[in-house]
């Protein structure tokens, strides 16, 4: 019975399956679709009321799929993200941040910033209201 425990053809498929075993755990505990982060101005200074918006990918394009607005402290929160790749953009009145790209591992991760979203200083190209919700 040992001889056959430390067989190749029974280590590698166990591990196999013990490494499956942990990833689905780990997604399980890791996919509620919170998507957080901060928005920041120039100076670095926390945004409140800032308009954040969520593109999600549709085929060859990125399509308006949610908004939020900061808190008091400059912070943003989205529930229920269910893509694996989104885009990400602050506005407040006529400044707006760049557009960043989150790729997730999987669908629904859960994902803080690192990097507040920055407002630049110069008017930038504001996404229009409405699109997919």
């Amino acid at each position: 019975m040992k001889r056959v425990l430390r067989s190749r053809f029974f280590v590698v498929p166990a591990t196999i399956a013990l490494a499956v075993a942990l990833w689905n755990i780990y997604v399980s505990l890791h996919a509620h679709g919170l998507i957080a982060g901060r928005v920041v101005d120039a100076d670095g200074r926390p945004v409140a009321g800032a308009t954040v918006v969520l593109f999600a990918h549709d085929f060859v394009t990125q399509v308006e799929k949610a908004r939020t607005a900061t808190d008091g402290g400059g912070d943003f929160r989205f529930n229920d993200n269910d893509s694996h790749l989104v885009q990400l953009q602050a506005v407040d009145g006529k400044q707006s941040s760049q557009r960043i790209t989150l790729r997730l591992w999987f669908r629904g991760q859960d994902r803080v910033l690192r990097q507040p979203l920055r407002l630049l200083r110069a008017t930038g190209q504001v996404a229009p209201a409405g699109g997919q919700g």
